[in-house]
């Protein structure tokens, strides 16, 4: 993460500021809200089906490690910390196939999300989504696969706009 001048640092250099290409929210407000509502009805979802707010944070994390979104995954990475989510898992999210850090529900949990993430080239396998219904139950998989979806919404949204800038 880019650290700013007023902050702690061995950087000297300021942090280089990434203009807004669109302000989707001004010029698409009805679209925002439906994709706001989207995001409102997939929490309830999550909430219906009992997932941790820790894990929600986390696959919204990995999905927008993926798609390479920076706003999301600073916004994602603080709020993992305020569910409770230590640094070191935090950190630990982009590897977390070579980290000890996560469960086998966690780690069913992101090769779902890799896969679903990088749909066009992976056609999400059986093998994930098998893995995944081994540790999830149908109304956790439903609520999961929302998630999903919809922080992959958020990045495209993101990453194609600029839409929203960093509070780095």
């Amino acid at each position: 993460m880019t650290m700013t001048m007023t902050e702690t640092s061995t950087q000297t250099e300021p942090t280089v500021p990434i203009p807004v290409r669109l302000d989707i929210d001004t010029v698409a407000p009805r679209f925002s809200r439906a994709l706001a509502g989207l995001d409102a009805a997939m929490v309830r979802e999550l909430d219906a089906a009992g997932i941790d707010a820790r894990l929600r944070e986390l696959v919204r994390l990995r999905a927008s490690q993926i798609n390479g979104c920076s706003y999301c995954v600073d916004l994602h990475s603080g709020d993992a910390a305020k569910a409770g989510d230590t640094a070191a898992r935090i950190a630990a999210v982009a590897v977390w196939q070579e980290s000890p850090f996560f469960t086998a529900r966690e780690r069913a949990a992101f090769a779902l999300t890799e896969s679903i993430t990088r749909l066009s080239e992976t056609h999400v396998p059986d093998a994930d989504w098998a893995a995944a219904a081994t540790r999830f139950s149908p109304e956790e998989l439903g609520a999961l696969v929302s998630l999903i979806v919809v922080i992959n919404a958020w990045n495209a949204v993101g990453v194609s706009t600029h839409a929203w800038t960093g509070s780095m």
